[in-house]
């Protein structure tokens, strides 16, 4: 099935690691600034702005994602690669020169910053069905692992040597991050693949992120992981546009003490993905993996709804570690029951999803915290403590945290959609689009983006025993 090992030894796993590590890194070391840029930026509502602002770019993601899933699929995955880490970094050394035009540009970039649709197609390219979960993983670890020591290094350059040290050290580790692309990532789709289907016309179907989704609702597996992913990432997408700000609000933290925070959930975030994922998935099986991430993750977001002391933070990301393994896990689902020319297609749908949670989440969240009366006031410079807040401090609310709470309810409801999710993908799919195969070959030609020759058509979908 895979024959992309052979013809291209040298794109290994590694390689999308690198891309990802320095990415994220870039954006972890702006944690704090990028707290106070928006505080300085927008006094009034900061978390209502910072909802909106992250909510554009994920909607923006959310339209773009499967043309860009699709077009790699066509043209290779690392033009795209350069393409989707170009602008996602883009905005970084504009928060020292205009902080208005570095929100626009944010906003903006959304439509290619989608670097894990294409670096999970890209690792598809390159790993046996068997191996892809814990690629995923370790891709997901690495994210994790980037936002370990970035957070902390970012908070200590910036208390001491100023927030403009910072955005330089961001701006220079994302331009070695897209010469690395540039330079050392090599093409991971074989030449068969993409040769055979460079003068393919990409149609709108595959481009129209709605018929993507259309397309997704006529298999009932598919229909079921990509409502679990809706509802479980939506809150996760609010929580983590906000939830610094939450901290620094309404449980005090110091800078510091969130960058430690977001060490611990790092370092164990990466336990979760690398050992217990692989332990998990070759013990109780993909399935009962997503289910047992989607568990703690609704523990998780509960905890944090009716938490108010720090101790109940802290424990809550012990919690929120664990979670993490349910992305990797359903990517990994999903890749099973897609063809090996259609992984950057339906990988392009998922991130589609998660984009229109990145849209809808932030913003969602920042109108609650809105409505719950919730603000950022004056922050002390120096500790980052607040020096007013909107609740009285003998008034303490019975419930801190109201979006997280909400989140808990839409996680819980993601848990009793993943129950229905068959383990092994349905028979009738597959006898469904073989039938629609030989009695539709023009339309799914239209879908397919990669035809090699009339024979070799499959569906998007296809039964993981093929």
């Amino acid at each position: 099935c895979f024959s992309s090992s052979h013809t291209t030894g040298r794109a290994k796993v590694s390689h999308a690691v690198v891309v990802i590590f320095l990415e994220f890194f870039a954006w972890g070391l702006l944690t704090t600034p990028m707290l106070t840029v928006l505080h300085e930026t927008f006094p009034q509502h900061t978390f209502l702005m910072n909802g909106l602002i992250q909510g554009v770019k994920g909607l923006l993601s959310f339209l773009s994602a499967p043309l860009i899933g699709a077009l790699s699929d066509v043209w290779g995955r690392k033009s795209f690669l350069l393409v989707t880490v170009f602008f996602t970094c883009a905005p970084i050394p504009l928060m020292r020169i205009s902080p208005w035009w570095y929100f626009a540009m944010i906003s903006v970039s959304g439509v290619f910053a989608v670097t894990f649709s294409v670096i999970f197609a890209y690792v598809a390219d390159i790993t046996e069905e068997h191996e892809r979960s814990t690629a995923y993983g370790l891709v997901s670890a690495t994210f994790a692992a980037s936002l370990v020591t970035s957070p902390a290094i970012g908070a200590y350059l910036s208390a001491n040597y100023g927030d403009s040290l910072v955005v330089l050290v961001a701006t220079i580790i994302a331009v070695v991050d897209i010469a690395f692309v540039l330079l050392v990532v090599p093409e991971s789709l074989p030449d068969k693949m993409r040769l055979t289907s460079w003068g393919s016309p990409i149609s709108w179907e595959q481009a129209d992120p709605f018929a993507s989704l259309r397309r997704v609702g006529k298999d009932p597996t598919v229909l079921l992981i990509c409502v679990t992913v809706f509802l479980s990432y939506l809150p996760e997408a609010g929580q983590y546009s906000s939830f610094f700000l939450y901290l620094r609000q309404v449980i005090e933290f110091s800078p510091a003490a969130i960058a430690a925070f977001i060490a611990m959930v790092g370092i164990l975030s990466i336990i979760a993905q690398t050992l217990l994922l692989t332990y998990f998935m070759r013990t109780i099986g993909n399935k009962n993996t997503v289910l047992l991430g989607l568990g703690f993750q609704l523990f998780q977001l509960a905890w944090y709804g009716f938490g108010s002391e720090p101790w109940m933070m802290w424990a809550a990301g012990t919690v929120a570690a664990m979670s993490s393994i349910t992305f990797p896990a359903v990517s990994a689902l999903v890749s099973r029951i897609a063809a090996s020319d259609q992984q950057g297609c339906v990988q392009g749908m998922i991130t589609g999803i998660r984009g229109l949670c990145n849209g809808l989440g932030p913003a969602l969240y920042g109108f609650i915290f809105f409505l719950f009366n919730v603000e950022l006031n004056e922050l002390d410079p120096m500790t980052g403590r607040n020096k007013s807040t909107s609740q009285e401090p003998s008034e303490k609310p019975t419930i801190p945290g109201p979006p997280f709470l909400f989140g808990a309810c839409l996680v819980l409801l993601a848990l009793l959609v993943a129950i229905f999710i068959p383990d092994h993908h349905s028979m009738a799919v597959k006898t469904y689009t073989d039938t629609r195969k030989i009695s539709t070959s023009n339309n799914l030609q239209s879908l397919n983006p990669l035809p090699a020759s009339e024979e070799d058509i499959e569906p998007l979908l296809q039964d993981s025993s093929m």
